[in-house]
């Protein structure tokens, strides 16, 4: 075998996949139905994602979707966490289907939308008059000279190409033909931000007492590139929490004052944060989302002071109180327990046998067990919500151009053609959406030429 046949058939044998792929697959790929049946599907399983809490524990999905009765008959914990329901955003499978969606569209962009656009720019001039009886909308003019429709055409903002005198095409609206380019361009930015923000985000939850510093460790669901992305080299502190109560006692909204610090403890940043008022800081956002009693600061006589911490007590859906136990005597013989529900400053006491000794608010005292003791303060803890999707600037943009390609595919994209024959003008046209509009520019045009008789086929 001769080099050139070698080579001849080495060409051949690696043009077979790309013909099986152009003839077999392409077409699949950019079928408008599975398209569909893909967007359907994602937006599916992103409705599930936002039913079906995500990031819980496996026992939050035990007490909640039980195995009898199953919900819906079929939905229990078990079918979550094998499925991944319980993350669906970052399931193999939902990357997956993105990815496939992506691809179809990208191919529909490179086999439909952009031969369209070259199409739509290249043209040709119409010079016999039986070629404007193939038009939707054509009309012939007696007396009226091709140079009288330049500017009536220049005025409606059409662009014009006239290489001789007696032939001229004109268009407008191009960007119509670009409009879908960019939606496709938008759909598969927010994908590919849909995608990074999966792999690389991640969401974590800290209750932290009012006072304290603390850096993110209590991450509860992340990407699978997301262990570099976890901020080490700052933290944040909890400078105050506070809550403001209605005259009725209820909760009127709960604050965090909060700063973030450097490694050398320096302030970088800082702000006060509420209920959809969070902190943002490096792609970092904290929003506030909780509450709780963190500890009681007590004196007994004139002991120093002392900071106990308060734990939530289990009041099977009764309400939420927190309480801890602080002694009366050195050796720990005796003592009394402080339950409190709120920042309001209430404290109630209860003595060893379950029975209530006192009431008292923050800066009072009391006599139990032979000793004072005096509440000095009751501190709360802020819960905060932690997350960080670095793939929410692409979405961003994807969803800017998404608005703009949608825009600009409203545009109608419009041609023009004359030709002069002698006395008689030949003018025709077509678009490629809004026929009632066009047909109605294109009468006001030949309204504009003055002419003694006009025939108009539509």
């Amino acid at each position: 075998m001769t080099l050139e046949n070698s080579t001849s058939t080495e060409s051949s044998w690696w043009s077979v996949p790309g013909r099986i792929w152009r003839r077999e697959f392409l077409p699949v790929l950019t079928d408008l139905r599975l398209a569909i049946a893909l967007l359907l599907t994602i937006a599916l399983f992103s409705i599930s994602g936002t039913v079906i809490e995500q990031g819980q524990s496996p026992a939050y999905y035990q007490s909640n979707y039980p195995e009898h009765p199953a919900l819906f008959g079929f939905l229990t914990w078990k079918v979550i966490q094998v499925v991944g329901l319980d993350h669906v955003y970052r399931t193999w499978w939902f990357l997956g289907l993105l990815v496939w969606f992506g691809t179809s569209l990208t191919a529909c962009t490179f086999t439909r939308q952009l031969p369209a656009l070259k199409a739509a720019q290249r043209w040709k001039y119409y010079d016999e008059p039986r070629q404007f009886q193939k038009l939707a909308l054509s009309a012939e003019l007696d007396h009226i000279s091709l140079n009288a429709l330049t500017p009536i055409l220049q005025k409606q903002r059409y662009k014009i190409f006239q290489e001789k005198d007696d032939i001229l095409y004109a268009r407008k609206g191009i960007v119509g033909r670009i409009g879908p380019i960019i939606v496709h361009v938008g759909i598969v930015m927010i994908l590919l931000g849909g995608i990074w923000g999966a792999m690389t985000g991640f969401m974590a939850q800290e209750m932290v007492a009012s006072g304290d510093t603390f850096q993110i460790k209590n991450v509860i669901d992340a990407g699978p590139l997301a262990v570099g992305k976890i901020p080490q080299d700052w933290s944040v502190r909890v400078n105050r929490f506070w809550i403001d109560y209605t005259p009725t006692g209820g909760i009127d909204q709960f604050y965090s004052d909060m700063s973030v610090l450097n490694q050398q403890g320096e302030e970088v940043d800082h702000k006060k944060i509420f209920v959809n008022e969070p902190l943002r800081y490096h792609g970092v956002t904290f929003y506030q989302t909780d509450w709780g009693l963190a500890a009681v600061r007590v004196r007994i006589n004139n002991s120093p002071i002392f900071q106990l911490p308060m734990a939530q007590l289990n009041t099977k859906g009764k309400g939420r109180i927190w309480g801890t136990w602080i002694p009366t005597k050195p050796d720990m013989s005796q003592g009394v327990s402080l339950l409190a529900k709120d920042l309001q400053g209430m404290v109630l006491i209860y003595d060893a046998t379950g029975k209530l000794v006192d009431t008292v608010r923050t800066g009072m005292s009391t006599q139990v067990n032979g000793v004072t003791v005096k509440i000095l303060d009751v501190i709360g803890s802020t819960g905060l919500q932690i997350k960080a999707d670095p793939g929410i600037p692409i979405v961003y943009t994807g969803f800017a151009l998404l608005m703009a390609g949608v825009v600009m595919s409203y545009f109608s994209h419009s041609q023009i053609w004359a030709l002069q024959k002698g006395d008689r003008l030949y003018i025709g046209g077509k678009t490629n959406r809004a026929q009632v509009v066009f047909e109605r520019e294109v009468l006001g045009i030949l309204n504009n030429l003055s002419s003694p008789s006009q025939t108009i086929k539509a």
